[in-house]
């Protein structure tokens, strides 16, 4: 078990580098993990048994790099498999995602929501709780968006492939009158350059990275877990090909670092 006790996150690709970023930001003290379960990504068009059976795999690995805490950066994880492994480590802090439906409601003027997702999260059981929770009166319109996760991966953030694809997906929730935009997957915070350059000013756009952060930190805290000294520097893991992340690390995350291949 290493020395130093680490925040393990992992996702189904390099999305969930987005949610890191925001970890890092307010605990810029703490260690972090991370794993990119490239070699299967997107998960949002697979089974919740296989997902689930990953981030089993996943976790066990990330404990066994010494975590004292995990994140499901992925919409799609955290709705297969969060509530299995709170079951199976009870007194581990495990921090999931959700899309932000209830901030969005609260934002919105025109009363027109949009989400942009995997086909995974809208189709889950748990999404349609939010809206049952939190939409009310509002009207959530939602757009399923395939090809969005492998341009990401692929670190084309603002290409013409994937302008022409974005821009077909938000147009038809613009025409509905959304004023507020969902990114319901981890991914989608890297295309917010583009998304403003795509539509209006007055359209909100939301995720939850930055709330997952701050929940990892009060449940450190409040186990006494919080960092206190110097932090480590972060170290990856790919399922994928390690050269593939490496590559798209510097656009992503904002430094390079050496990316190992995760042992399936």
């Amino acid at each position: 078990m290493p020395e130093v006790a680490t925040v393990g996150v992992f996702d189904s690709g390099v999305g969930g580098l987005s949610v890191l970023r925001e970890i890092r930001a307010l605990l810029p003290r703490e260690s972090l993990l991370y794993v990119a379960d490239s070699g299967h990504v997107p998960y949002g068009e697979k089974s919740a048994d296989f997902i689930r059976e990953r981030s089993h795999r996943i976790a066990e690995f990330l404990l066994g790099q010494g975590a004292k805490a995990l994140v499901l950066a992925c919409n799609t994880a955290t709705v297969a498999a969060v509530a299995d492994l709170r079951e199976r480590y009870p007194q581990l802090p495990i921090v999931g995602m959700e899309p932000a439906v209830k901030p969005a409601a609260a934002a919105t003027r025109s009363g027109v929501v949009g989400v942009l997702a995997t086909t995974g999260t809208l189709k889950s059981a748990k999404f349609a709780a939010l809206l049952d929770r939190f939409a009310g009166d509002v009207r959530v319109i939602t757009q399923p968006c395939p090809g969005l996760v492998e341009r990401i991966e692929a670190g084309d953030l603002m290409g013409p492939d994937t302008r022409q694809l974005l821009a077909g997906y938000v147009k038809p929730l613009l025409a509905e009158g959304c004023d507020t935009l969902i990114l319901g997957c981890t991914h989608y915070p890297f295309l917010r350059p583009l998304l403003h350059q795509l539509v209006p000013d007055s359209v909100s756009l939301i995720d939850t990275g930055a709330a997952v952060a701050r929940q990892l930190q009060r449940l450190l805290d409040a186990r006494g877990l919080l960092a206190a000294g110097q932090a480590e520097r972060c170290r990856f893991w790919s399922s994928g090909a390690p050269a593939a992340m490496q590559e798209v690390l510097p656009i992503l995350w904002g430094d390079s670092a050496r990316v190992d291949k995760f042992p399936d």
